[in-house]
């Protein structure tokens, strides 16, 4: 099957072709039928199968030109990156028609998305905190959505925008199509479907944990940190076929620990992102890194999701991630559009289970490849990594409460004060005799 095989209309056909785009994923000819009728969706597949362009042309297919410029089509999002690539998506499978997209999220200021917004637009794109924002100042009208797509629905929720995610769920029309594309169905994810959509067709292409062909997987085992760092550099020295690498690794600590080792040796060709750095650092970083100027990039889990960056040769798996689906994620950055891509997995013997649970998820052994001839075998071990010395805890077995005796004590006889007020008779009757009356005034 290819793209003139669906029901596409010439402007999306024509976008498809200046793209170099001809055969649908598995994800994007299955969801197209199923969205195109109308029905609530909720697409499983995994990073990098091709989502995006799953939920957009049917979409596009549909949409209609509005005199009122309210928007019809909302996309939400859980990271800043993701909402300039799916913006950018949308403009470039729209190249031909007359459509106006705007993309909102937080860490900027609010006033250019703002009036972007009031000018009139027909799809935004936003994360979910900004999006409420501008609803809530009266910037943007939701009152002619027809069309609701919630990304990454599985991460939004682990970083906790499930808040936010529910109260825009009540502020749409009630007459919408949901679309949903999630890696994985957990709990939550169900109980939102359940609550919020109308008997959803549950769309399964590649899961998470499927192994996609067109990645190659390796490993390595190594002792510790500055031994994985040496390996690096060696790789990134040797393999030339390494033009475009994305460093995946678990903290954003460890992100800047990583990136201050690298700098010296490769001053003008890495670079570093992660949820600490600012917004125009972030965009600066992936601009580079897409252009070529930056070789490698190093990047923590949350960024896996928002980043779709074309020909990435090499992913690298610094450390290996707790969550097995994480793993899945970073991998699926590289081998996309039906490129082949290589995924190397750094892996000490404290990070044992987790790989084991990796290859449980995936039902697949990652390759083992010896050691490069030539690697420094680092004996420097870091704070996290020195053994830890277990001292024995004696505890003081304290006196029961009620053997105890009282905390508070009495005064002294000459020590308390009591208020003993004295009436002036009494006075007068104890140094005359008798009672003594006050003669009245004149």
């Amino acid at each position: 099957m290819n793209f003139s095989d669906l029901n596409l209309n010439k402007p999306l056909l024509d976008a498809l072709d200046d793209l170099g785009y001809v055969n649908p994923t598995t994800i994007q000819s299955k969801a197209f039928s199923v969205i195109m009728s109308g029905k609530d969706v909720c697409g499983i597949a995994q990073t990098g199968t091709g989502k995006t362009f799953a939920y957009l042309l049917p979409i596009l297919r549909q949409w209609k030109f509005a005199k009122d410029r309210f928007p019809q089509v909302l996309i939400i999002v859980p990271t800043r990156e993701l909402v300039v690539q799916v913006v950018e998506a949308v403009k470039q499978v729209g190249a031909y028609m007359t459509l106006e997209v705007v993309g909102a999220y937080g860490g900027v200021n609010m006033k250019p998305q703002a009036n972007a917004c009031e000018n009139g637009c027909d799809v935004v794109v936003a994360t979910p905190g900004r999006l409420l924002d501008l609803v809530y100042n009266g910037h943007l009208k939701l009152k002619a959505i027809k069309k609701l797509v919630i990304d990454e629905v599985d991460e939004m929720l682990n970083l906790g925008f499930r808040v936010q995610l529910n109260n825009i769920l009540d502020v749409l029309p009630p007459k919408r199509q949901n679309l949903m594309f999630s890696a994985t169905i957990t709990d939550e994810v169900e109980i939102m479907m359940n609550d919020y959509f109308n008997v959803p067709t549950v769309i399964e292409a590649a899961p998470t944990g499927t192994p996609l062909s067109n990645i190659s997987q390796a490993m390595y085992r190594v002792p510790n940190f500055y031994t994985k760092v040496n390996l690096l550099e060696l790789l990134l020295t040797q393999d030339e076929s390494m033009t475009k690498v994305l460093v995946f690794v678990a903290t954003k600590a460890l992100a800047d620990d990583v990136y201050s080792e690298l700098h010296t040796k490769f001053p003008e060709a890495v670079g570093v992102i992660h949820s600490n750095k600012e917004q125009n650092h972030r965009f600066n970083t992936v601009n580079k890194f897409q252009s070529g100027e930056y070789r490698f990039i190093i990047a923590t889990d949350i960024i896996a999701r928002g980043l779709d960056i074309a020909e990435v040769s090499h992913v690298i798996n610094f450390d290996t991630p707790e969550v097995p689906e994480h793993y899945m994620h970073r991998i699926g950055r590289t081998g996309r559009a039906d490129k082949k891509g290589m995924a190397i997995l750094f892996n000490t013997e404290r990070e044992q289970d987790q790989l084991a649970a990796i290859e449980g998820l995936m039902n697949y052994k990652v390759p083992e490849l010896p050691l490069p001839e030539g690697l420094i075998i680092s004996d420097v071990l870091t704070d996290d990594e020195l053994p830890k010395v277990k001292m024995k805890q004696f505890l003081i077995k304290l006196p029961k409460r009620e053997l105890s005796g009282p905390a508070f004590h009495e005064k002294s006889l000459k020590n308390q004060k009591v208020p003993n007020k004295i009436k002036h008779s009494d006075k007068m009757k104890a140094k005359y005799g008798k009672p003594m009356k006050r003669k009245p005034k004149k």
